[in-house]
């Protein structure tokens, strides 16, 4: 996607946070959901927190968890980002496949989805 002037994995974290509870997520299940070693998931978590897309927050209850949290700034990257793939996948993706295929695709993955989703 262009137009962000941001790496497909700042994107990837970016789309991840705002479709989480509260547009927030631990950051080693961030880490981990991105295929991100823990190296290289903090180069980019300080790129988004220095363009003030994303702020580290200090859990309340538990010392050992830093969430990353969308900004206002990062929140409206990424609600825009999202609408941009959308936009891709349905012209893409859905419109080529009509609406039929378009459904099974769906379908398939959700069963891929729930298949690989490891329990927390």
């Amino acid at each position: 996607m262009d137009g962000y002037g941001l790496p497909m994995a700042s994107l990837d974290i970016l789309l991840r946070l705002v479709r989480s509870p509260d547009s927030r997520m631990p950051m080693t299940k961030l880490a981990r959901e991105a295929a991100l070693s823990s190296g290289g998931f903090t180069k980019v978590a300080d790129r988004l927190a220095k363009a003030d897309l994303i702020r580290r927050v200090p859990s309340e209850t538990d010392r050992r968890v830093t969430y990353a949290e969308l900004t206002d700034h990062g929140l409206d990257v990424a609600n825009r980002a999202r609408e941009t793939a959308a936009q891709v996948l349905r012209e893409h993706v859905l419109t080529p496949l009509g609406q039929d295929d378009s459904r099974a695709l769906a379908q398939a993955m959700r069963t891929l989805r729930e298949a690989n989703t490891p329990e927390d």
